[in-house]
């Protein structure tokens, strides 16, 4: 790339190596030095967007989920979105009940490896796959079952169709989770889904509003604030808090740029938004591209012969396969990559542990929010959405790109110390040949950030305060520069040639005159005096 190469390029570049036309649902995630998710930014530079060291490793990712994975135009583009949320489910962000979730492993069995052969598939083939970050025997019957019943005759493109369909109808459907706080100081993950926003908690959907609910979205320091307005009128805030202040404008682009997608009519209405109502303060972010309904639009004026898809064999290990040219991947030992997973499933314990399954206190002075369903029927805490059979705790799927391999050696290391069941060569030889080799860094580095705990509140309400001291800092600062500025336009004006009944009185007043004669004239021809001497100087050289 060239120094100056714009990220719409590198993007561009990406899509035309796919054959990819509906590229406007996907992104490039990478990951700063700091283990902070990024979406690359189209309008920026690809350099400047990089705190790291050339080469840079980015990941391509769905960023914006369609409302109706079905409805997309092209298979390329349905394939890529199958391969997306296929990984989702491996990660634990599709979370959904043990019978949705044999179907869901079955459609991808079928798709990936064809009709159920007793030659080829012998009893207890579904385990030597991984869809889950757990599984059970009882469930990898059921998987073998539906698959050898249900399923025979499905051509890959009409399973993974099949799955998209069921996918699309889970509470966790197009979950990107962020981690995060509520005021209680109790886990909880926020997400931007097609329809709205989210907040998970335990294994319930404790939160959902609309798109068109939510007014307005900022962020101080660490705190994401959410304005919601109802329908009866009732506004209300909710208040989290992120990890870092990094994670917490992460946060907020992210609902800038979903809102904007899913609720704008066209591209056109798309604003530059403030973090703050003050324009001396805060970030400033725009979203730059088309909307999901002028994309709709666009992808039904498609006329092409469809691409060829070279679809990849099923890879058990844990990153899904992505669109290659190349032969198929082998599989991984079952027993292997179940060490792998305690090794990184072993720091989550106290967050499930923690799990709340009550709706989260609003920051607002009115009454606990209820969050509304889908349909805008409120909910009570009793009647909170169940999205699964176990918590909702998304053990990898926090991991979007690889990092250094020297950083995976450290952690394993570390785990070793703890006890864990893993080792560095079986780490390394279970992710042979796959294009994430040391996603799992990511993940403990990430939830190792995950907020301080209950201590955590008195230094958020300490933060709150030395923001507010210097907001009223700024606030002076710029009161006495615009009074500054004011003064000078006054002296000028009222020196000036303008004759109207204010400036004569101003100027026949004692204090006026004195300053006058005073000051501003020997000043004038001070000024006058080097401004002369200048430009002499430049005659002559």
């Amino acid at each position: 790339l060239q120094r100056d190469a714009k990220g719409q390029y590198l993007f561009d570049l990406l899509c035309h190596h796919l054959n990819l036309l509906e590229k406007d649902y996907f992104g490039i995630r990478f990951v700063d030095p700091d283990k902070q998710r990024h979406w690359l930014e189209f309008t920026k530079s690809v350099v400047k967007q990089m705190r790291a060291q050339p080469p840079f490793t980015m990941c391509f990712r769905v960023k914006f989920y369609p409302t109706d994975p079905a409805a997309l135009k092209e298979e390329i583009t349905r394939y890529l979105v199958f391969l997306q949320i296929k990984r989702d489910l491996y990660h634990g962000r599709l979370l959904c009940k043990t019978s949705d979730a044999a179907l869901l492993a079955a459609y991808i069995l079928q798709a990936e490896i064809g009709d159920y052969d007793p030659g080829k598939h012998p009893e207890g083939y579904s385990s030597k796959f991984q869809f889950f970050p757990k599984h059970s025997e009882k469930l990898e019957r059921k998987i073998a079952e539906i698959h050898k019943s249900e399923l025979s005759g499905q051509t890959p493109a009409t399973s993974e169709l099949n799955f998209l369909r069921k996918a699309q109808t889970l509470e966790t459907y197009g979950v990107d989770p962020h981690p995060c706080k509520d005021v209680s100081g109790n886990a909880a993950f926020l997400a931007f889904t097609p329809f709205g926003f989210v907040v998970l908690q335990g294994n319930k959907r404790v939160h959902f509003i609309k798109w068109n609910e939510v007014t307005k979205m900022k962020f101080e320091g660490k705190t994401f604030y959410l304005y919601v307005s109802q329908k009866e009128e009732k506004k209300i805030v909710l208040t989290y808090f992120a990890p870092t202040p990094e994670a917490c404008k992460h946060l907020w682009k992210c609902g800038i740029e979903n809102q904007a997608f899913y609720k704008l009519e066209k591209s056109s209405q798309v604003r530059t938004v403030s973090s703050s109502n003050l324009f001396f303060k805060g970030s400033r972010f725009r979203y730059s591209g088309r909307v999901a309904k002028e994309v709709m639009e666009s992808s039904a004026k498609i006329k092409r012969e469809p691409p060829e898809i070279h679809r990849a064999g099923l890879v058990p290990s844990r990153s899904c396969p992505s669109i290659t040219h190349g032969p198929r991947l082998s599989s991984v030992p079952r027993t292997r990559r179940r060490a792998v997973h305690i090794s990184i499933m072993e720091g989550l314990e106290s967050l499930r542990d923690s799990a709340h399954s009550t709706p989260v206190r609003s920051a607002s002075h009115s009454d606990a929010f209820v969050a509304p369903g889908r349909g805008g029927r409120a909910e009570s805490s009793e009647r909170v959405a169940v999205i699964a059979d176990e918590n909702y705790s998304p053990a990898d799927s926090v991991l979007p790109t690889p990092v250094a391999e020297h950083s995976l050696e450290l952690m394993l290391l570390s785990r070793q110390a703890n006890g864990a069941p893993c080792s560095i060569e079986e780490e390394k030889e279970s992710e042979a040949g796959t294009p994430a080799a040391a996603e799992a860094e990511e993940a403990g580095g990430e939830l190792r950030a995950l907020c301080p705990g209950a201590g955590g509140l008195g230094a958020a309400q300490a933060e709150q305060v030395n923001k507010f001291v210097l907001s009223v800092l700024r606030l002076l600062l710029v009161t006495v520069g615009l009074l500054f500025v004011l003064l000078l336009l006054l002296i000028v004006l009222t020196e000036s040639d303008l004759d109207t009944a204010f400036f004569r009185d101003i100027r026949q007043t004692p204090e006026f005159e004195q300053f006058h004669y005073q000051y501003f004239c020997p000043l004038r021809r001070w000024f006058a005096c080097k401004v002369r001497a200048v430009v002499s100087l430049l005659i002559d050289t």
